[in-house]
């Protein structure tokens, strides 16, 4: 029996009586029920986009905890939201603390030689790399939300301010400019990474994907590996560009006459040292510590070896002067008029976008391993305040580092105090033992820098994103050969527009399926993935897996045209039925805009030139209220839109039989 329409009153809606009747009718016929789509109750316009501004800036609901709440504890609450610090920090205890000195003093050791290391990365003087691991850490502790991220600069942030940093000013000719402009890129970071946070908009990181990540990261650390042949080799004229082919040109080119036999051993012998103390961690998580010491004892060794045998003065290249004192204040040394203002502010951007990228995934990472939860838009208002502060008091870009993080979670820290020691400690260095650095060789600084980005290669996820998804590991390639091959700023500019290319291609192009039906079943199914699943004879069915927007309405509508053309081809040449229907089910299209209500007239104009009804199934709620908005409901037909794809194909059923 055919289905019958549904009857409307006035306004084109079924009466009450209507609808009993006609469901009191189908009892008595023994017909199927067919369910009609139900339309959303108006609502008021303002309210409806606050709503929308809610879910997407305010999906969190950030103020709930100061909900019924009196006054006095609001303000509490407030301070607590602002500085985590007074939360946690009232429960602390002997215990946390005895975990957390232990996991700073560990933490210590590994960073004081990368810091040094790093601000060289950085083409910046030793002692901003300990200054940027003194103050930072101190305004994170405070305001971070995160208990295992160990703060200080980092080899892909240092040797990407350092490259963007030159190509504006030479760091040799002008070295004053150099290190205004370096604070005031570091203020502008700050400043960026703040302003995410503090107007929720972190997810716009998120648009970097993590297979443009991880080919990023990998091309920046076989860049920063490449670079350190300068110091290893004992090189002493050396390129100042990034890519692979000027590096080893000016490696081989000065391979008979440039190269220091002793620099080498001693950066061989070390490097080996090492690789040894990290598989030793490795193999067995008791001795986490050996490799996170490793770097501190190859420092103290190789500088003893080389004060005795004076190898300074047989052509092995050492650290010298290295200043004395605490932070000096530098607030007036940030450009805030000038050419030097632009320049800041667009290399803070970039730099302070990779940082907060890689701290939030940090955060995230061992937040995750512990169970407990990281306000991601705290976390960049943190991250950006203690850069703003950092950039006032000497220091460069800081941020979460991955490999004194596992060492800080590993050495069994509880919260951020094991910031604060890590801290404290690096004052001590600053204020008594920076001038027995004086003859710590490049070289180990080199080897401590080799060893800790070699992790950074992380040839199973690239191996694990060509598995999952061949597009995501043309991004990753990308990035990475850009990195090596052009510079750290292409390769991350091929990132981003690698990871841009697929939004845009999944957005403009989203996948369709046709559907069969599951035997024995009401189910309805992609028949790719179901071979069993059997098309109904006399009707197409089609699912839609996008919302329909500008970007991809013409798209939607000519692939349906195609499927159907393809498909009246099929039956034409078996003499089966001709296709009548063609079913849409909308369930995947969860918004539309105008311009996809005109590819759907379009599409229902084409099909009646054919003598094809149109038919849509489950229409959400914001598509089928701007169906009836539109009149589009009207064209098409109230009875010809359905709750599920079996009552579509109930309705027509009857109309296909009719014509067998």
């Amino acid at each position: 029996m055919a289905a019958r329409a549904h009857p409307v009153d006035g306004d084109g809606e079924p009466t009450a009586g209507d609808i009993r009747s006609l469901s009191s009718s189908r009892r008595e016929s023994h017909g199927p029920y067919i369910h009609r789509v139900g339309v959303p109750p108006k609502q008021n316009l303002f309210n409806e986009f606050m709503h929308h501004i809610r879910e997407t800036f305010f999906h969190d609901d950030p103020l709930r905890h100061f909900k019924d709440q009196p006054r006095s504890k609001k303000f509490m609450l407030g301070v607590q939201a602002v500085f985590p610090v007074f939360e946690w920090g009232r429960n602390y205890n002997l215990t946390k603390f005895r975990g957390d000195l232990i996991a700073g003093l560990t933490i210590a050791s590994l960073c004081i030689p990368q810091d040094i290391g790093y601000a060289k990365l950085a083409n910046l003087d030793p002692k901003y790399g300990l200054y940027s691991s003194f103050i930072p850490p101190l305004v994170y502790a405070c305001m971070g939300s995160s208990r295992d991220i160990a703060i200080g600069p980092v080899a892909v942030v240092s040797l990407l301010l350092g490259t963007l940093l030159q190509n504006e000013v030479d760091p040799k000719k002008n070295p004053t400019e150099y290190v205004r402009l370096a604070f005031t890129a570091t203020f502008f970071a700050g400043i960026t990474e703040a302003a995410l946070g503090f107007l929720r908009l972190g997810f716009l990181i998120d648009f970097l994907s993590h297979a443009a990540i991880v080919g990023f990261m990998g091309g920046a650390a076989v860049t920063i590996a490449l670079q350190q042949l300068k110091g290893f080799l004992g090189i002493k004229n050396f390129t100042k560009k990034t890519d692979i082919i000027h590096v080893l040109d000016s490696v081989f080119s000065v391979a008979h006459h440039g190269w220091n036999w002793q620099t080498i051993l001693i950066g061989a012998s070390f490097l080996a040292f090492l690789l040894t103390a990290k598989f030793i961690g490795k193999k067995n998580k008791k001795y986490f510590w050996i490799p996170a010491v490793a770097p501190l004892l190859s420092v103290i060794i190789s500088t003893f070896f080389v004060f005795i045998t004076r190898a300074d003065k047989k052509g092995v290249a050492i650290v010298k002067h290295l200043d004395k004192g605490i932070n000096p204040v530098s607030a007036n040394q940030i450009y805030f008029t000038g050419d030097f203002l632009l320049k800041g502010v667009r290399i803070g951007v970039v730099a302070g976008m990779i940082a907060l990228t890689e701290a939030v995934a940090i955060g995230r990472t061992f937040a995750a391993m512990k169970d407990y939860q990281i306000d991601g838009n705290k976390e960049m208002v943190a991250l950006g305040a203690m850069n703003v502060v950092g950039s006032m008091f000497s220091c460069y870009i800081a941020t979460g580092s991955f490999s004194r993080s596992a060492v800080n979670f590993m050495a069994g820290c509880h919260t951020a105090v094991s910031n604060i020691v890590m801290s404290i400690v690096v004052l001590l260095t600053l204020l008594f033992i920076t001038p027995l650095f004086k003859y710590t060789p490049n070289a180990i600084l080199a080897a401590i820098i080799i060893n800790a980005v070699i992790p950074l290669i992380d040839v199973n996820a690239a191996v694990l994103i060509w598995k999952i998804d061949k597009f995501d590991f043309i991004a990753c390639m990308g990035a990475f050969f850009g990195v090596i091959f052009a510079s750290v700023e292409i390769g991350l500019l091929i990132a981003v527009c690698i990871s841009f290319a697929k939004i845009l291609l999944q957005v403009t192009r989203p996948r369709t399926a046709v559907l069969g039906k599951i035997p024995r079943t009401t189910v309805y199914r992609n028949i790719q993935q179901y071979p069993e699943a059997s098309m109904v004879p006399g009707a197409l069915i089609i699912r839609v897996d996008s919302a329909i927007y500008f970007s991809n309405s013409n798209y939607v509508r000519e692939r349906m045209l195609r499927w159907l053309t393809d498909e009246e081809e099929k039956v034409k040449a078996a003499n089966l039925p001709r296709i009548q229907f063609l079913i849409v089910e909308m369930s995947p299209v969860t918004d539309i805009d105008t311009s996809g209500i005109h590819a759907l007239e379009d599409l229902y104009k084409a099909l009646q030139k054919r003598d094809v009804q149109l038919i849509l199934a489950n229409p959400g709620p914001a598509v089928i209220d701007k169906l009836h908005l539109s009149h589009l409901a009207d064209m098409i037909g109230h009875d010809k839109i359905f709750l599920t794809v079996a009552d579509a194909v109930a309705s027509c059923s009857p109309k296909l039989l009719e014509d067998v």
